[in-house]
């Protein structure tokens, strides 16, 4: 039997990278996850063969290159006996939604240990910090981006905020849209640009908002 271990899941490669390169948490095992979990539809049991089938769909990748880009990182959690995780995450909406689906499937596969949350701010500065234990986000999970309700009681508060973001950001009378329908005749270029530096409380990448852009524009 393995010893037991601590791991530290990191909020995608850049911060990854941001890690290694300032040597933070060097003697750590840390792990990047890669996904947006914020954006396109998904499924109810976390890595599963239909949860993968439908994530790569949303990505434009096969499955073998989403399992590439996005499983084999995490691998370690899948083998190892794991009974401390650390979760290194921004606020906004995209990094809240990936926590969300994190604390589901560790809740889903009944993971006992520790997990630490440490927030951090765009400089990759602790902002905030929580202890939390995985249980009861599988429903929250289920509840949020199955259903796409929003649950009376949601804990820690960023969580709650994010989900509210998340609800929202793609209806019609959300910030986000009422700002790509007041700039109409703006270069898509730039208007990715542009949402990216005046929405960061969603942390959309440049992927996202030139789908949403996109779709938006063809109505």
């Amino acid at each position: 039997m393995s010893r037991n271990q601590t791991i530290h899941i990191l909020n995608g490669t850049e911060m990854y990278k941001h890690f290694k390169e300032t040597q933070f948490l060097e003697k750590e095992w840390m792990v990047p996850f890669n996904e947006a979990m914020c954006y396109g539809e998904t499924r109810e049991d976390i890595f599963s063969d239909e949860f993968i089938a439908m994530r790569s769909m949303v990505h434009h990748v096969k499955p073998a290159q989403y399992a590439d880009i996005t499983l084999k990182p995490l691998q370690p959690l899948f083998k190892e006996n794991v009974d401390h995780i650390v979760l290194w995450f921004d606020e906004d909406m995209f990094c809240q939604m990936n926590v969300l689906t994190i604390l589901a499937w560790l809740d889903q596969r009944e993971y006992k240990g520790s997990i630490d949350l440490h927030l951090v701010d765009y400089e990759y500065r602790t902002v905030n910090d929580y202890s939390l234990e995985a249980k009861g986000y599988v429903d929250l999970y289920k509840h949020v981006m199955i259903h796409k309700m929003m649950p009376e009681d949601v804990d820690p508060m960023p969580l709650k905020n994010g989900i509210e973001l998340y609800l929202n950001y793609q209806e019609k009378d959300s910030d986000l849209m009422w700002y790509i329908q007041r700039h109409w005749d703006v270069p898509i270029e730039k208007l990715v640009s542009l949402m990216i530096e005046n929405f960061r409380q969603y942390g959309l990448g440049d992927t996202q908002y030139f789908e949403l852009i996109e779709e938006h524009r063809q109505y």
